[in-house]
């Protein structure tokens, strides 16, 4: 049952592929900073994060948006002319 979901920002994105691009862009510490959690400041990784978020809908919630923030920055710095 695929339903085609065109306006969904997250659709076909996984959750292990937005912290790795978090991290890729962030890294851990300003992660940490930005979403408070144990597993971004303690020891991180990629998998015992993903354990967290999987049980944790608030955390979770709070790394999409801030996935969703980092896409929008992005994009927006794609389309602005590049200043001399």
């Amino acid at each position: 049952m695929s339903e085609e979901q065109p306006r969904n920002p997250l659709h076909g994105v996984t959750l292990a592929m937005m912290v790795q691009a978090l991290v890729d862009h962030f890294g851990w510490a300003e992660l940490g900073r930005q979403v408070p959690v144990r597993c971004f400041t303690t020891e991180p990784s990629v998998n015992s994060s993903l354990k967290f978020l999987r049980r944790t809908p608030w955390a979770r919630e709070k790394v999409e948006s801030l996935y969703l923030f980092m896409r929008r920055e992005q994009a927006r710095q794609q389309r602005l002319p590049r200043q001399p």
